[in-house]
């Protein structure tokens, strides 16, 4: 079995010096202490899980920044819609291998892919119906990254059964087909690999077939997981109370059967209530700082939900940025912000720099479905070693987190193990040439 060891590992209850770690079959066996033949100088965090990804979105990230451009997340749909018309199987593989691997060069060893571009071009289903799902699964594996695939549901246009139209087209899928396509795919995929559902939002999947989506993946795996977007925006908001009487996250509270298996996406505009509702339900909020910030669409009220035992995890989303510990600093910096206080979700005790991402890593864990997001035994030998900086190199690792996600001049990443695998050595990726060379050939196959 192979072994190594680190001058210091972030385990649960906190850094262990000179902790040593065997693998097998790409999962942690034991962890003791003494060096072994492989030795890791710095620090051995988790792997943090990225708990919400639209792949195809990458192909067009930074280029809404401009006057006309957008002026908020309505005219943004507008530029995602025209993106994603571009995009087919061939197309889509690199640039999802691009993406996987920019998140493990940001400290992300795990990627869940809420997927819901599944159509050709004029909205006919591909001949072989999970044609793009399994293009993701190609440029996940390509990248070396885990993988969690939902199989998106998408129906209507807006609340109140309006007709899909334009881009939408292309994102048709119904329970029934999305749970055929989950099917197929788990009979071919190999062990490493998780599947569930991701309906849309309430404005793309009617209350019905909702409920007919979550029982289904009950009947196939009852502990599968579910996402989706809800309360993003105040006009979403606005528009589901015109239609169901009330707020997207408050209408799944009473009538969607949340549990643990759930994470509603973004949750931004809800109340004290409402986050109340998601922890004694146990789903995740899922957060996603950079594209939350980029589109305008508000800060959510974390500090309440996790003082009372809410559980929450971060993803890219729009991917337009690609690091966990940029993520975390906005996260937290958003929250300064609003409260006008310092390291708001440290709490009465500890460093800021590991509560955020001991946090984030079990939610994401949570939300992915995956033995991941922690190191012990049973767990996903998922791996992201960092270094001191020269302010920190006379402290303790937990100095050096913090420093990491707060006060850094350089990517921190050092490197990156997916599955007992090395896939990052000293901040460089192991395909790194090759998959970056695909993807610039398949930008431009895609330019009209």
């Amino acid at each position: 079995m192979p072994t190594l060891s680190a001058d210091w590992v972030l385990l649960d209850d906190g850094f262990a010096p000179n902790a040593r770690i065997t693998i097998e079959g790409g999962h942690i066996t034991v962890i003791g202490t003494g060096q072994a033949a492989e030795h890791i100088e710095g620090a051995l965090l988790p792997g943090l899980p990225n708990l919400h990804s639209h792949a195809f979105q990458r192909s067009f990230a930074g280029r809404t920044e401009y006057a006309g451009g957008g002026g908020d997340f309505w005219s943004w749909r507008d530029a995602m819609y025209a993106a994603a018309g571009a995009i087919e199987p061939d197309t889509l593989a690199p640039i999802a291998a691009y993406l996987g691997m920019h998140c493990l060069l940001g400290g992300y060893t795990s990627l869940v892919e809420f997927h819901y571009l599944q159509n050709g071009r004029d909205g006919t289903p591909y001949a072989h119906r999970p044609a793009m799902a399994e293009a993701i699964i190609e440029g996940a594996q390509q990248a070396g990254i885990g993988l969690t695939m939902l199989f998106g549901i998408y129906q209507t246009g807006n609340f109140g059964g309006a007709p899909l139209e334009g881009g939408q087209i292309r994102f048709r899928t119904s329970p029934d087909e999305a749970l055929a396509m989950l099917d197929q795919c788990q009979h071919q995929a190999g062990p490493d690999l998780r599947f569930g559902l991701a309906p849309h939002s309430l404005r793309a999947v009617p209350p019905e077939s909702l409920a007919a989506a979550a029982a289904g993946l009950a009947a196939m795996d009852p502990t599968a997981p579910i996402h989706i977007h809800a309360a993003e925006q105040r006009a979403e908001n606005a528009a589901c109370e015109s239609t169901l009487g009330t707020t997207p996250v408050n209408w799944l509270l009473h009538n969607a059967p949340l549990d643990q298996r759930w994470c509603l996406i973004h949750s931004t505009h809800t109340t004290i209530e409402e986050r109340a509702g998601m922890t004694a339900r146990g789903a995740i909020a899922g957060l996603c700082p950079s594209t939350e910030g980029n589109l305008g669409d508000g800060i959510f009220g974390l500090p309440d939900f996790t003082a009372a035992g809410g559980r929450f995890g971060i993803g890219t989303d729009s991917h337009i940025c690609l690091d966990a510990f940029a993520d975390l600093r906005l996260l937290e910096y958003s929250q300064r912000l609003r409260l006008e206080k310092r390291n708001v979700l440290a709490g009465t005790n500890g460093h800021t720099g590991r509560i955020l991402w001991q946090s984030a890593a079990a939610g994401g864990a949570q939300a992915a479905g995956r033995p991941i997001g922690a190191i012990r035994p049973g767990c996903r030998a998922d791996f992201v070693a960092i270094g001191p900086t020269p302010e920190t190199a006379h402290m303790t690792p937990d100095f050096w987190l913090d420093a990491a996600i707060f006060a850094r001049d350089r990517a921190p990443v050092q490197h990156v193990m997916s599955a007992g695998t090395w896939v990052v050595r000293h901040g460089h990726h192991v395909r790194q040439d090759a998959i970056t060379a695909a993807y610039r050939r398949a930008l431009a196959k895609m330019q009209p």
